[in-house]
């Protein structure tokens, strides 16, 4: 409540400026409005509060209905609630009024990958990468490396994780998959050169965990390895991963 109080204060405000001895009003600007509500509604998204986001963002659509900052805002507060066609519609709308935008493109291949719609999702992510000046072009390349994974194509996963390093060597996802692709060709020195990378740049969960109590076993690094067994052991007891490594254990 303190937040949108200070903000709508704020905009109120600008409604009147002085430019000689006799104060003027100025139309309000209603982009400025739009922008605001935008900007409130993603803080609360960021922080979770995903029903507190809608009513701002609403808002912004009822100043501005092709916004497509505000479509695309929307489409991610329903994505996070499970409700898809929600999304769906508002990532549609967003697209609409900005067809060409790299960052709406994207978004909305990571949306269709998650509905597992693999051909759908690369139409996007392809066109996305498409625009050479868009700064997070290497994520591009990433989920596309992750959707030819789902798909069980690894060479062309592999291909597009290599692209994504070409463009920014500390990606993290493109990183650790590149080292279980390479694992799983038994390819295993760029196995452990990838995986060191990763580790260095990113925390683990069960899956990375267990990969790399592999790959240091691979190599006899003993201490790597009960480091790691431990990690999975203490923070991921019942995942498969620890069930995994308790069969490997006891063969």
């Amino acid at each position: 409540m303190m937040i949108a109080a200070t903000l709508l204060t704020a905009l109120a405000l600008t409604g009147c400026v002085t430019t000689s001895d006799q104060p003027q009003k100025s139309k309000p600007d209603p982009d400025a409005g739009r922008d605001a509500y935008i900007q409130l509604g993603l803080g609360y998204l960021q922080e979770g509060e995903t029903e507190s986001a809608k009513a701002p963002l609403s808002e912004a659509l009822k100043l501005d209905p092709r916004s497509a900052a505000a479509h695309l805002a929307l489409a991610m507060v329903f994505q996070q609630e499970g409700e898809t066609a929600s999304a769906e519609k508002h990532y549609q709308d967003a697209l609409a009024s900005a067809p060409d935008n790299p960052r709406i493109l994207n978004n909305y291949g990571v949306f269709l990958l998650s509905e597992e719609r693999y051909q759908e999702a690369l139409s996007y992510f392809e066109k996305a990468a498409r625009d050479t000046l868009y700064g997070e072009r290497s994520r591009v390349f990433e989920n596309i490396g992750l959707t030819y994974q789902r798909m069980d194509q690894p060479e062309q996963a592999k291909a597009s994780f290599e692209r994504a390093l070409r463009l920014n060597s500390r990606q993290p996802l493109a990183l650790l998959e590149m080292a279980r692709i390479e694992f799983n060709e038994q390819n295993y020195v760029p196995a452990w050169d990838y995986y060191r990378s990763f580790t260095q740049i990113s925390g683990q969960n069960a899956d990375s965990l267990w990969l790399g109590i592999q790959l240091a076993r691979r190599f006899e690094d003993h201490n790597r390895a009960a480091s790691y067994a431990l990690q999975l052991r203490r923070l991921y007891p019942a995942s498969p991963e620890a069930q995994a490594m308790k069969a490997s254990d006891q063969s």
